[in-house]
C-alpha cells in the first residue's frame, strides 16, 4: 500500500492511496479497508468514510472474485471529494443484478455502489488492458 501527497495542475493539494492486489487474494480486502480508513481519518461528514470503505470493499472483492488476474486500487482525495478506482484486466463489463433470496451474501455489490455513490461508472482501457470501475463520494465539510 502506498500513499501520496501531491499537487494538481492548479497547485491544489490532494492525497491518495495506490496498491496492487494479487489475483484472488481476498486477504487484500481488509488491508485495503484499513489503509482507506487511515486516509479518510479526518474526512467528511459522519458516516462518509464508512460508506467509502464499504463501496471500496465491494469493488475490490468483485475484481478479485470475477477475474483471473491482479487488480489495482487508486483512491484520491481532493478537497471534499473521494474518487476510488479499481482496475482489472478483464474486458467484460460488470453487470449489476438483483440478488436472489438464495444468494443472501452475493450479487449486491454494484447495487450498493449505484445506491450510495454520488457518481460511478466503468471506463474501458482498450484492447487487452481491461477496465476501471470507479465511484466518487462528496464528503462535504468535515463535522457538517
Amino acid at each position: 500500500m502506498g500513499g501520496t501527497g501531491e499537487r494538481g495542475a492548479a497547485g491544489e493539494e490532494y492525497t491518495g492511496l495506490c496498491c496492487r492486489l494479487g489475483r484472488a487474494d481476498l486477504t487484500a480486502v481488509p488491508e485495503v479497508r484499513r489503509a482507506l480508513r487511515e486516509l479518510l481519518r479526518h474526512w467528511g461528514r459522519p458516516g462518509c468514510a464508512e460508506v467509502a470503505e464499504l463501496l471500496t470493499s465491494e469493488l475490490v472483492t468483485n475484481a478479485l472474485i470475477h477475474t483471473d488476474c491482479d487488480a489495482e486500487l487508486t483512491a484520491t482525495l481532493h478537497r471534499s471529494t473521494l474518487r476510488v478506482e479499481v482496475r482489472d484486466y478483464l474486458e467484460r463489463l460488470p453487470e449489476p443484478k438483483l440478488a436472489d433470496c438464495d444468494e443472501s451474501t452475493h450479487g449486491r455489490g454494484l447495487l450498493l455502489v449505484q445506491a450510495l455513490a454520488d457518481a460511478w461508472g466503468v471506463r474501458m482501457q482498450g484492447r487487452g488492458l481491461g477496465k476501471v470501475v470507479w465511484f466518487e463520494l462528496d464528503g462535504g465539510p468535515a463535522g457538517a
